[in-house]
């Protein structure tokens, strides 16, 4: 069973609003928004990856699922299964006590186990925050335009340099291990949205998601899609930083009279119909044969 089908079950019992039908980014029980990620060893992390970077990837994807609902963090529980080098552990433990000061995120409770030996290092974090508008990823309009945060592909970069032995240029391989999450962006856009999501598995897929969620069809301008000097300076293809993940930028959908009150990219459009759509200077360019990261 794919992750799809698997979530696809789980709706059956998913059935209070505040689940909002498993097809956001957290749930939101009154001005409670709640949300759970987990991470594993080579699957979201490299398995000689610092622990401290770690245990700071844990707390930001948790937290920017928290910002793509413009909520404002109030506490976490973790979930950690523990290896066999005690260093490793308190190394962990050591950069998620400096994460959690740095966002100023309460540890709330959890729970530990001990992993068989030889099976990879996965934690989990379950973040806890309070919204008075939480924007689902469903709310797009026919006309809205669609806007980026920041910019896309660095954290894709980072890991193909890391892979590569390299451990230069600093950017991008810090946009992998230490992402950052747009809370503060998220509480401005809430109220003004129609839809928002973070981009976690990949611009293309994330931005389809919204579209489908809305049953709208979706055109992007990949030669609007922002990349970084550094990208720029590696000559990563824009297909291959709006595919890669990781990003933690902001997507969101706004009225088309209205301008964002943030810094964000103007990349799309959504009209009545289904589906992805791609340009380049004006043109039609096929889809890419994967839009994003699919866990399986």
């Amino acid at each position: 069973m794919n992750e799809a089908a698997f979530i696809a079950a789980l709706r059956a019992f998913a059935t209070d609003p505040a689940a909002r039908g498993l097809a956001d980014d957290a749930a939101v029980l009154g001005d409670l928004v709640l949300t759970h990620d987990m991470i594993v060893a080579g699957v979201h992390f490299l398995a000689d990856d610092p622990p401290a970077d770690v245990a700071w990837k844990l707390v930001a994807v948790n937290l920017s699922d928290l910002a793509a609902k413009g909520a404002t963090p109030v506490g976490c529980l973790l979930g950690a299964g523990l290896g066999g080098d005690p260093g490793w552990d308190a190394a962990f433990v050591e950069g998620l006590g400096a994460a959690l000061a740095y966002f100023a995120l309460p540890l709330l409770g959890g729970d530990t186990v001990a992993m068989p030996a030889g099976a990879p290092r996965s934690f989990g974090l379950t973040a806890l925050g309070r919204a008075a508008v939480a924007p689902s990823r469903a709310g797009a309009q026919a006309g809205d335009a669609l806007y980026v945060t920041g910019t896309i592909g660095d954290a894709g970069l980072g890991l193909a340099l890391l892979r590569a032995g390299r451990t230069e240029p600093a950017p991008p391989i810090a946009a992998y291990r230490r992402p950052v999450p747009r809370l503060a962006d998220g509480r401005t856009l809430a109220p003004q949205v129609s839809a928002m999501m973070d981009v976690s598995d990949g611009l293309l897929l994330d931005a389809a998601r919204m579209a489908a969620a809305s049953g709208l069809a979706l055109t992007v301008a990949l030669d609007a899609v922002p990349l970084s000097d550094a990208a720029r300076a590696e000559e990563l293809a824009v297909l291959d930083a709006a595919t890669a993940g990781d990003d933690y930028q902001l997507l969101f959908a706004l009225a088309p009279d209205r301008a964002p009150p943030i810094a964000a990219t103007r990349i799309g459009r959504f009209a009545a119909g289904s589906g992805l759509a791609l340009t380049a200077a004006g043109a039609s360019v096929p889809l890419p044969a994967r839009l994003g990261y699919l866990h399986r």
